[in-house]
């Protein structure tokens, strides 16, 4: 494929067979866990040809060699299994819950020690680096909406030994390529924007680093954490349509954004493509798009924003995000959410309905 292309021209034809005639013009899941011995393959927990075309694709959107697995969580657990026996980890304060929990149970195990950092500080985070093996990074992190200096936190962590990994669940690789701006390693729970259509669960990891590369395949072999191949050509399938997903839900989002600032009942917006948003001059300058994942507060009325949650109709009141329907969620509503997160914030994944019904909806919730 000609290296120059538009990454929304290649997230359409990367990962396709052969052009040779009657060749399929996609992939087709592969149901199999065995395979007739004397090739590469071997068996089915080391390869299928729906993963393939997945890994493929998303290698050449983010200008590395990718692998899948079972789940984002999946993803998260074989990098953490990286970090030596009492290693350390240097983490955001604010990110996903799920892997802060797996982070807080190796810590309490002794697995490996953990410090929290505000992602947004660079100079903490670099004063945090020494003896660190893994740096953690969200951006925009999950659900603080805090936007982190990518290139610096990358070189700083290259100068400390440490390998920098970062979730680019929420810009996607079609908004930020974190490889390019000198990350070690790119995760993503494919299960969000990159399957697009809330019905898969599915992880990824990307590097250009044959070493890490490597050490990553042989834990998702002996870990078994693999994906299936029906999951796998989901996710491809609905990966081709990301670029037009992602530019009506971002579009959809700056349109709410800009509304819910000048509500009365909201306190605080968190969007980087605000003017004002405290990451918007970072993620301008490291994005080319804002995303379509946004944070609003409402004046620390937890019990309010709860019942916003609850009294949508076309809005989903769901833990998810990134596809093609629009859904919100009160974060704090989980006991594992981190308690610095405002009980009153509720996160928003803008969908692709049109921008005026979901403006309707969530001003009557608010109401």
């Amino acid at each position: 494929m000609t290296p120059d292309l538009d990454p929304s021209t290649v997230v359409v034809h990367a990962g396709r067979p052969a052009r040779v005639p009657d060749a399929p013009l996609g992939p087709s899941p592969v149901f199999s866990s065995t395979y007739i011995a004397g090739g590469d393959r071997g068996y089915g927990r080391f390869g299928n040809e729906a993963w393939a075309a997945l890994e493929t694709t998303l290698g050449q959107l983010e200008g590395g060699r990718a692998l899948t697995f079972a789940s984002g969580m999946a993803a998260a657990a074989a990098v953490l299994d990286l970090v030596p026996v009492g290693g350390r980890v240097v983490a955001p304060a604010h990110a996903y819950s799920g892997v802060l929990a797996l982070l807080d149970q190796q810590a309490a195990t002794g697995r490996l020690t953990v410090e929290r950092v505000d992602i947004a500080d660079t100079a903490a985070v670099t004063a945090a680096l020494a003896g660190t093996d893994i740096l953690w990074v969200e951006s925009p992190t999950n659900p603080a909406m805090e936007v982190a200096d990518l290139p610096a936190l990358c070189a700083a962590a290259r100068t400390a030994g440490a390998t920098s990994v970062v979730d680019n669940t929420f810009a996607t690789p079609l908004l930020q390529q974190p490889l390019s701006l000198g990350a070690d390693l790119v995760m993503h729970s494919a299960t969000k924007f990159i399957a697009g259509h809330s019905d898969v669960l599915l992880g990824a990891v990307i590097t250009a680093d044959d070493s890490l590369w490597t050490a990553l395949e042989l834990r998702r072999r002996s870990l078994g954490a693999i994906p299936g191949p029906m999951e796998a050509w989901l996710a491809l399938r609905g990966l081709r349509t990301l670029a037009l997903r992602l530019e009506r839900a971002q579009s959809n989002a700056a349109f709410l954004a800009a509304r819910l600032l000048d509500h009365p009942r909201i306190s605080r917006v968190r969007y980087p493509g605000l003017a004002d948003d405290p990451g918007h001059a970072r993620a301008a300058a490291q994005m080319s798009g804002f995303g379509a994942i946004l944070a609003i507060e409402l004046g620390g009325d937890a019990e309010g924003a709860q019942r916003v949650c609850e009294s949508t109709s076309l809005w989903v009141h769901a833990t998810s995000l990134g596809g093609v329907e629009s859904m919100l969620e009160r974060r704090r509503r989980w006991p594992i959410e981190v308690p610095t997160i405002p009980a009153d914030l509720i996160r928003l994944s803008v969908g692709i309905e049109h921008p005026t019904d979901l403006w309707t909806d969530l001003s009557q919730a608010l109401k």
